[in-house]
Order: structure tokens, then sequence, then C-alpha cells
């Protein structure tokens, strides 16, 4: 397909918005595609034109992906103040949990109930998700799921508060492992090395968390784009992104081969192609 301005506002206008309820809570999901399905959850400020076109990736790599808008306005290049306020009100929204002790994100449990009904439209193996930054940890709650098997961890940031901590309280983690182990499922996870919202610590936890179920992945930070967007540049001060504002388009680069690891991790286990 041909190369979108990222700068520039999105129309997803190939995207089909639908209202979903789930959990008595309505929300707008942006769908397109056919195949087994993938949910693509936005990172801070919302459904940004780079997060758009990682979807639009996936989407050509034969998936449907169930875009759910989460947080901000959709399509919308934020100013970097707009975009503060943003975050600043999914902080203290019920919905979240941006802190320590405070357990996993209520939209977790809406975000399972999408992904099964996904799964019952979509058919195949099962569904992929992804999460990134304030949304990383969320693809490893959906996996309480059973029809989420293909679970992709890019730049998990919470809690905000502890960068040694997982958002998922133990019994969760527990739950998490045991059905990892039974299933035989795998964990992909990715973050820059110098990144201050998800650090060394962080994926540590994970490891000693999920064991070999977890398979972590860590770029260098001279492969991080620096032309990035207002929200970024202002708020977001070391390389972070891996897949959308810090990824570099171009064959020979490390968040492209990163972005290639992802498209092949739910080929190999949404459908019977290998990649």
């Amino acid at each position: 397909m041909p190369t979108r301005n990222v700068k520039i506002q999105d129309q997803l206008e190939d995207f089909t918005p639908r209202k979903i309820t789930q959990e008595g809570t309505e929300k707008t999901v942006h769908i397109s595609g056919q195949g087994p399905a993938v949910i693509v959850m936005c990172e801070m400020p919302g459904i940004s034109p780079h997060v758009a076109r990682f979807a639009r990736w996936v989407r050509d790599a034969g998936f449907t992906v169930y875009m759910p808008s989460l947080f901000g306005q959709d399509g919308v290049i934020q100013s970097a103040e707009d975009g503060a306020k943003i975050f600043q009100h999914a902080c203290v929204s019920a919905e979240f949990r941006a802190f320590s002790g405070n357990g996993a994100s209520p939209v977790t449990k809406w975000l399972r109930a999408l992904a099964k009904q996904a799964h019952s439209e979509c058919g195949g193996k099962g569904v992929g998700a992804i999460g990134m930054c304030f949304t990383g940890n969320f693809a490893l709650s959906m996996t309480l799921e059973p029809a989420v098997i293909a679970p992709v961890l890019s730049q998990p940031s919470l809690p905000m508060d502890d960068p040694a901590a997982i958002e998922s309280p133990k019994d969760e983690i527990d739950a998490i492992r045991t059905r990892l182990e039974a299933d035989d499922l795998t964990v992909l996870a990715y973050r820059f090395e110098g990144d201050k919202f998800c650090m060394a610590q962080r994926f540590a936890a994970y490891e000693q968390a999920l064991g070999d179920r977890f398979e972590g992945h860590v770029l260098p930070d001279n492969a991080a784009n620096k032309d990035t967007p207002p929200f970024t540049k202002t708020h977001v001060t070391t390389p972070h992104s891996v897949v959308t504002t810090h990824l570099i388009d171009q064959e020979i680069q490390p968040t492209i081969k990163a972005r290639n690891e992802i498209l092949a991790f739910f080929t190999n286990r949404l459908t019977n192609k290998q990649r």
C-alpha cells in the first residue's frame, strides 16, 4: 500500500468504526482487514498516525485488526500540552491503574471480552494482542482469555512509579504462568536499552515471573528515530516507542526487524503459515 504521511492527521478511512459494548461499557473499535483477529492497543496519547501505520502493517500481513479507542482523539497528532492532559486524565481514570500496588487495570476485562468476540467473528486458531507503553502489560493480562494466544508487550510502562514492578498482581501472574505452560505459549516483548519508562528492571521482573515463556528483546538507543511528534519530543526524552514514533521505516533498521518479528509471531501462532 502507498506510504502515508505520519506527520498529518490520519482519517482512518480504511477502518470501519464500530460501537462495541462489553462489561457494560461502550467503546469505539476501528476494524480493518481479513483473517484471524489481532487487537492493537494504542500508546499515549491515543491512536496516532504512527499507531495506525502499525495497525495497517498488521492488517496487510493477513489479519483483521481490532483497534479500540482507549484514550485521546483518534487519528490526531496531539500537541505536547494536549497529550499531557490525556495522560493525566488516564492516570486518574477508574479504567486504568497507573501506579504500583493497585493491581491490573480494570479495562483489561473489557479487552478480554473484546478478544473473545473478535475470535468468534474471525475464527482461526486464536487472537493476537499487542499493547504499547501505557497499554503494554494489557496484552499479558489478556492471556487470561483462552482465545488470546499471541501476546506482545511493546515497552510496557506500568506501573509508572516502580521500574522493577509488573502491573499484574501475583495471583494474576500465577494464573498467566499456568496458562502459558499449559498451552505452550510465549510472550514477546520489546524495549529500547535506555528507555526511562520501561527499564531493564521491568524485563528482569517479567523474566523472573514468566521464566522461559518470556522472550524479551532490547534494541540499542541509536536505532531510534529522532524525528518525533510534539508529545513524544517533549515528554518522552529517551528512545521508547519501538514500532511507532521511534521506528525508522527503512528495511535495514533494527526497529523494522522488530516489526517483522512481531508480524511473523502473529503469523506463526495464528495461522497455518510460517514466516
